[in-house]
């Protein structure tokens, strides 16, 4: 069965940095293309970033355009959010999963908290 485990997050900062990342298994994972999704407190699944099964093309949401960057690693079947000049509105329990992205969709990791306070 699929299975993905993200870790990474912490308490930082504004301003500072995170490293996340998500340890996939249970299927062909070079064959799929990923995202990263986030749900903030009191609301809603949000697609942050998605990147295609060979980590050539990559999308964003506006809100961290120039801030994250999203790769994998198939050999190591690994998937990565690097983020940096976080801010409060990052605040959230952040997921991967398997594209594509749905606002109802079923989440097979515990997802890694992020909080951005001072």
């Amino acid at each position: 069965q699929v299975q993905l485990v993200e870790s990474g997050g912490g308490l930082v900062q504004p301003g500072g940095s995170l490293n996340l990342s998500c340890a996939a298994s249970g299927f062909t994972f070079r064959n799929f293309r990923m995202v990263w999704v986030r749900e903030p407190p009191g609301k809603g699944l949000e697609w942050v970033s998605e990147i295609d099964a060979i980590g050539r093309d990559t999308f964003y949401v506006d809100s961290v355009k120039g801030r994250f960057t999203i790769s994998r690693d198939n050999a190591k079947n690994m998937l990565y959010l690097q983020m940096n000049s976080l801010k409060p509105g990052d605040t959230a329990m952040y997921y991967c999963a398997k594209a594509p992205f749905s606002t109802s969709m079923n989440l097979a990791g515990q997802g890694t908290q992020v909080t951005v306070s001072s």
